[in-house]
């Protein structure tokens, strides 16, 4: 995605509610180097009903989906990551947090049984991590699934020292390595979306020079409903787009088959940052 022309659209168009994720407000310049608006939310498990332990299968579509790239784009140096930088079909389907197990395995099924391209930006201190490891570590050596570091509990970095925030990257970085055998470098993910100089600094400094955020939300770091998390894909999934989304609330599981429909009806092909940015 052409940088200026999608920051012209945010200058325009998009606010706060469109980016909401792990907080109640997100950055307004999702550059996120400008004043946030609006405290972080709680990161923890929905009060709402548990779905059953047994998922119910997903139906893939009959539709072959586009190729994967054969180009790549660099990784921008001094700003984060907000869109793909390839022309194309392309979008990316990010999910945060993994606070539930249920949803965490949800994802995994999806990936399984409808081959779409993931990204987790994982907190390593949430059990669902380790819970599913076996499950999802062959998905992570194929390349479907690719692992990204969102810090390993979660706190706001701007808040920490330059020792805090490499300890926090450190530590989660060390998590994935033992768990799935894969660096998760350069690609992180801030919490609550919320970066600056000083933060990107210290990130760079051990490897971590890819913070990357988001262009469209699930918006389901709340509770919603089925029905609302299915119509903020309809609003959101599109060619361009990092989207993300959070292994935090079931009622995401509800909405996984329309949202897989989604992605075929619109010849969408669901990529990881792997598969379109340049890493060696």
């Amino acid at each position: 995605m052409n940088r200026r022309g999608f920051l012209a659209v945010t200058t325009g168009a998009l606010t706060g509610t469109v980016l909401s994720a792990c907080a109640r407000q997100a950055p307004m310049d999702i550059s996120g180097d400008s004043a946030v608006y609006g405290s972080p939310a709680t990161v923890g498990r929905s009060s709402a009903p548990r779905p059953p332990a047994s998922l119910p299968p997903l139906v893939a579509p009959t539709v072959q989906p586009p190729a994967l790239p054969v180009t790549k784009g660099a990784i921008p140096v001094g700003t984060a990551i907000t869109g793909i930088p390839v022309p194309g079909p392309y979008m990316a389907w990010t999910i945060d947090d993994g606070t539930d197990p249920d949803v965490v395995a949800a994802y995994a099924q999806l990936a399984e049984q409808t081959g779409n391209r993931l990204t987790f930006f994982l907190n390593g201190n949430q059990p669902s991590w380790t819970i599913h490891a076996h499950r999802l570590q062959p998905l992570v050596a194929s390349g479907q699934i690719q692992l990204g570091n969102h810090t390993w509990s979660h706190p706001d970095l701007r808040a920490l020292t330059t020792q805090g925030i490499q300890d926090q990257l450190q530590r989660n970085e060390d998590f994935i390595q033992a768990t799935y055998g894969v660096s998760a470098k350069p690609f992180y993910r801030p919490p609550f979306g919320y970066v600056n100089a000083h933060v990107r600094s210290a990130a760079a400094a051990i490897g971590y020079t890819a913070p990357t955020l988001w262009y469209g939300s699930l918006s389901d770091s709340s509770v919603l409903t089925s029905d609302q998390v299915a119509a903020f894909g309809d609003q959101w999934f599109g060619a361009g787009r990092i989207v993300i989304a959070h292994a935090n609330h079931p009622a995401v599981i509800g909405a996984m088959q329309h949202l897989v429909d989604l992605i075929a009806q619109r010849g969408l092909r669901t990529v990881t940052l792997r598969d379109v940015f340049q890493t060696t």
